[in-house]
């Protein structure tokens, strides 16, 4: 489970990915529900943003400075021709400083590609990186334990980890955010997306 391997991965289908996802409405309203919230619309940055722009576009239209960071070059090349007044961060999340506060961090379906070790400091980095009342949207594995699990898509093999929805609260708690809502939202599959706020 290498954040490098990720990218690789993600280069061979950035194509697709745009075309695919450009007009999804995947995790929009999740999205919608994150930013009702927020109390301040100032900066706003979407981790692992992908190449279709949909995350960044319903941030800029409701009136944030959206930025976007994904470890992908070739998802970061095409989202910069899609969006390119956009500012756009060619990062792995796990050595990436932020270097500002937001009023909102969305992380869907992107940080539970990270190996198990880096689920914990990168959660807090995130929380960190909220300035007061700022908003994090993120998805995770809704098990009650940490664990792994590899799985294919579209022909590419990718690695996933979940430290556990009990222990993400108790990282969001220590990073003084509380829980806004919580939702197993593909239900029986575990997939959970949460939304916490700082306080």
């Amino acid at each position: 489970m290498e954040p490098n391997n990720t990218a690789v991965r993600y280069d061979r289908i950035a194509q697709w990915w745009q075309n695919q996802h450009q007009d999804s409405s995947y995790g929009l309203a999740q999205l919608e529900r994150a930013i009702k919230f927020t109390s301040k619309r100032n900066s706003a940055l979407d981790v692992g943003c992908g190449s279709s722009g949909r995350f960044i576009n319903v941030l800029s239209n409701q009136g944030f400075q959206a930025e976007g960071l994904d470890i992908s070059t070739e998802m970061i090349n095409l989202s910069k021709q899609l969006q390119p007044e956009i500012t756009f961060y060619l990062e792995d999340i796990c050595c990436w400083i932020p270097r500002k506060f937001y009023s909102l961090i969305s992380a869907w379906d992107s940080t539970f590609h990270l190996p198990l070790n880096a689920q914990e400091p990168v959660m807090k980095k995130l929380g960190d990186a909220l300035e007061p009342d700022g908003v994090i949207l993120f998805t995770c594995g809704g098990g009650h334990t940490k664990g792994e699990i590899s799985g294919s898509f579209q022909g590419q093999d990718f690695d996933y980890s979940t430290l556990g929805v009990d222990a993400f609260l108790r990282i969001l708690a220590e990073c003084h955010c509380t829980c806004r809502h919580l939702e197993y939202d593909q239900y029986p599959e575990k997939h959970v997306y949460i939304i916490a706020q700082k306080v």
